[in-house]
């Protein structure tokens, strides 16, 4: 493992340690020349995913960018960056799990909307409004509309613990 800061390619692992979902091993390195010290993390990658846009282009499945979507919709959110990677591992390996090399872009995102949803409703809207290209407010006040009616919505002022 190359070291970050002065580039040397020989570092030594200090401790290793799951992550809390199992599905990652957390690395602490440190270089052999510079004594830096750094983490690093290692996943199992089932297969090499594409993903097929609707314009027809095809890309490799990129977990970052996955992430960096995730992340911007949860921009100062109280959600526990520890969820967002569980969210993002989760998404992989159900896509990896698919058995399918290609991937149309549709089902990434719906997999990110379903797991935004169960993680925090403003992220959830946030990643809406781009992934369903709202154009104008009537196009949220539909969505919340729609939102509205699929839970059980509790009024203004009242307290769910009253029964």
């Amino acid at each position: 493992m190359r070291c970050p800061f002065c580039g040397h390619e020989e570092t030594q692992v200090k401790d290793s340690r799951p992550t809390e979902d199992g599905a990652t091993i957390r690395r602490r390195r440190q270089c052999l020349n510079c004594s830096g010290r750094f983490t690093t993390f290692e996943r199992i990658q089932l297969r090499d995913l594409t993903v097929v846009k609707k314009t027809g282009s095809r890309a490799p499945f990129d977990r970052d960018k996955l992430a960096r979507s995730i992340e911007i919709a949860i921009r100062k959110r109280p959600v526990d960056p520890e969820r967002v990677e569980r969210l993002v591992s989760g998404i992989q390996r159900r896509l990896e799990s698919m058995g399918e090399a290609e991937i149309p872009s549709s089902v990434v995102g719906e997999m990110v909307m379903d797991g935004l949803a169960n993680l925090d409703p403003v992220a959830y809207v946030r990643f809406a409004s781009v992934y369903r290209n709202f154009r104008e407010a009537k196009d949220f006040e539909q969505f919340i509309e729609k939102l509205d009616g699929d839970e059980p919505s509790v009024g203004v002022g009242a307290n769910r613990y009253d029964d």
